[in-house]
């Protein structure tokens, strides 16, 4: 006879709680954008060196330090301006060691996979992004940082879809896109 202890219960898919908290993000050394859902923002500095680096560590942190998942877009290697590219790598480590050091999950997107994700087009220009962006999430960028608010918006839904709770219908070749993505553990996103 078996009794209730006995039966194993599948556990729910993740989608099945509410969505986590995803914080988006572009970063950018003069520019980085910030996106959750429904909203987008900048972070913009003319400091350079290490003076940058804090000024824009501090500034993430105040967007993050409550994030279930951070999703952020990575590096574009075959960008031909390779001008400060020590200082923007630094950038990355130290959003990603502020997420290790804090338990925050999070994603890393390489641009072609994301431009693929929301445009449809792995080498989708950033006013196609922006384009898409605001046709498909009603988020419409406007400003000197309106690309890098896209870019940001594009990684939070990406990462919504990829969480099982999409923010809009993706066809599913550009949904696919999401399979070239570094994604944390599922178990590791707890919704607080």
């Amino acid at each position: 006879m078996t009794t209730l202890f006995d039966v194993e219960v599948p556990a729910a898919p993740a989608a099945a709680g509410p969505r986590p908290l995803v914080i988006g993000l572009d970063l950018s050394l003069r520019s980085t954008g910030i996106a959750g859902e429904g909203w987008t923002d900048h972070i913009r500095t003319k400091l350079v060196g290490d003076a940058r680096l804090t000024h824009l560590e501090e500034r993430i942190v105040s967007f993050i330090r409550n994030a279930d998942l951070v999703a952020m877009e990575g590096p574009s290697f075959g960008h031909g301006n390779l001008g400060g590219h020590e200082d923007m790598a630094g950038l990355r480590v130290l959003v990603r060691r502020y997420c290790y050091r804090h338990q925050i999950p999070y994603a890393v997107l390489p641009p072609s996979s994301l431009k693929l994700y929301v445009a449809g087009y792995g080498k989708a220009s950033k006013g196609e992004v922006r384009s898409a962006v605001a046709d498909r999430y009603a988020v419409h960028t406007e400003g000197t940082a309106r690309y890098d608010e896209a870019d940001a918006y594009a990684a939070l839904a990406a990462a919504c879809d990829w969480w099982g709770a999409p923010l809009a219908t993706v066809p599913d070749r550009q949904r696919a896109a999401l399979d070239g993505c570094q994604w944390p553990d599922r178990e590791a996103v707890n919704v607080r």
